[in-house]
């Protein structure tokens, strides 16, 4: 059997080993109900931003300190540090077998919120959010097939989840659907440096958070 680790699958590789099919979304609205943000809210934003362009203009800003200095301020403000939702870092996946190329897929996933109200022995912790962060040199898309492998096998437990890629300045939703196929839709990408998408940014944060 082939060992493979989920950080080296390319997006043709994912399509094929788990059949996903692509589509585009470009409405937030469609999935999620957006509300206004307070000035709180605004000015923390604000601060987040400034905070990670002091970094970035110095040079490339690793995955740790794009984590520290963006995403767990924003899912901070957003509102996934409160009960009954959990953040987990470096979670290992199960291994996914594809039993017809005889493979087995590893990794790590960087950040998993999951839902820990109502969990039953056949009902497990519902997953809400997971991030893949990249450094700032990295396109976001480099991303995506570790998130869609790492979303795969969780589909089989609850019919969709909400992903995130990011290099802290440029932010990727990804909907992943349960199906046969099963399918992901790419959002509108985000952007932390500019008013109105980060505006948004945060207010789809929120809105997942309280799904």
């Amino acid at each position: 059997m082939t060992i493979l680790q989920a950080k080296n699958l390319s997006l043709g590789d994912v399509h094929r080993l788990f059949g996903f099919q692509r589509q585009y979304n470009s409405s937030f609205t469609n999935l999620l109900s957006l509300e206004p943000l307070t000035e709180f809210e605004k000015q923390e934003l604000v601060q987040i931003g400034n905070d990670f362009d002091n970094y970035l203009i110095e040079g490339k800003v690793s995955e740790v300190l794009i984590n520290f200095l963006t995403i767990f301020p924003l899912m901070r403000l957003a509102g996934f540090y409160r009960f009954p939702i959990k953040i987990s870092l470096e979670e290992n996946i199960a291994d996914i077998l594809v039993e017809d190329e005889d493979k087995r897929i590893t990794g790590r996933m960087d950040i998993l919120a999951i839902n820990k109200s109502n969990r039953t022995p056949d009902y497990p912790y519902f997953w809400v959010l997971v991030i893949e962060s990249k450094n700032s040199s990295i396109d976001i898309s480099e991303g995506l097939p570790q998130l869609l492998t790492y979303a795969y096998e969780n589909l089989k437990s609850q019919k969709s989840v909400w992903g995130l890629v990011t290099n802290g300045r440029s932010y990727q939703f990804v909907y992943i659907l349960q199906g046969n196929p099963p399918t992901y839709q790419l959002m509108p990408e985000l952007n932390l440096m500019e008013t109105q998408r980060a505006v948004q940014l945060l207010q789809v944060l929120k809105a997942i958070c309280q799904m």
